[in-house]
């Protein structure tokens, strides 16, 4: 084997296991809702939506925030720990953005599960398919 196709061997191997450490941090930390997706709502969150409860609480089925279209969407004096549900479905991602508008965004929650948080560096979500 030459070494230009050892090279490019040990290459895609360690993206492989990149991607495959990126997911997992990625998920740890988010837990799956208790009572997943539905047609009506979960928790007080309708389906489809992106909440933000005003707690690391359901808040007795009460968000703060509830955020519907894709794309980015600010958020003001949110200090301190809350929970972010993503109850969207069919794969469509839900981020915690440090910027304005949905830019640098560190942090994902699949549809589905949530994530309790420290919101005081956040202004932003974002909403993607």
């Amino acid at each position: 084997m030459t070494t230009a196709r050892v090279r490019r061997t040990i290459t895609g191997v360690l993206a492989s296991l990149a991607l495959s450490v990126t997911a997992v941090v990625g998920v740890s930390g988010a837990a799956q809702a208790q009572d997943g997706p539905s047609a009506e709502s979960t928790h007080g969150c309708p389906s489809g939506a992106v909440c933000i409860y005003p707690d690391d609480s359901w808040n007795g089925g009460q968000p703060s925030h509830a955020f519907y279209s894709y794309g980015g969407h600010n958020f003001a004096n949110q200090f301190g720990d809350h929970r972010v549900f993503n109850n969207q479905h069919s794969g469509a991602m839900a981020w915690v953005c440090l910027g304005q508008g949905g830019t640098s965004c560190p942090t994902w929650i699949l549809p589905g599960y949530y994530r309790d948080m420290n919101l005081t560096p956040f202004n932003s979500v974002r909403l993607t398919r």
